[in-house]
C-alpha cells in the first residue's frame, strides 16, 4: 500500500476589502435564501398534515399533527437562532464598511 501523494498547491488569491465585504455579504443572502426555503417547507408540512394540500388519505390523527406541530416548533426554533446569528453578522459587515467621503 502506497502512501497518498499530496500535490503541492500554492493557490494565489489576490482579493481586496471590497471584494471581501461583497463576498460576506452575498453569503448572508445565500443563507438567508435557504432559511426561506426552510421556513416554507416546513409551512407546507403543516398544509399537508392538516389536509389542505391533496395527497393524505387516511387523515392524520391529532398525535400526528401534534408531532408535526412539535418537529415545526424545533425547527424555527434552530430558524430564529441562525437569524439572530446572522443579523450579528450583518451588523459586523457592516460596521466594517468604510465610510464614503
Amino acid at each position: 500500500m502506497s502512501q497518498p501523494n499530496i500535490p503541492n498547491i500554492t493557490p494565489t488569491i489576490t482579493i481586496d476589502r471590497d471584494d471581501v465585504i461583497n463576498l460576506l455579504l452575498a453569503s448572508i443572502a445565500l443563507e438567508e435564501l435557504g432559511l426561506a426555503h426552510i421556513i416554507n417547507a416546513e409551512a407546507e408540512k403543516i398544509q399537508y398534515v392538516l389536509g389542505t394540500i391533496p395527497g393524505l388519505t387516511p387523515r392524520a390523527t391529532l398525535d400526528q399533527i401534534l408531532a408535526v406541530n412539535d418537529s415545526v416548533e424545533d425547527m424555527l426554533d434552530l430558524v430564529i437562532k441562525k437569524e439572530l446569528l446572522l443579523t450579528s453578522k450583518l451588523k459586523e459587515v457592516i460596521n466594517s464598511i468604510p465610510p464614503t467621503p
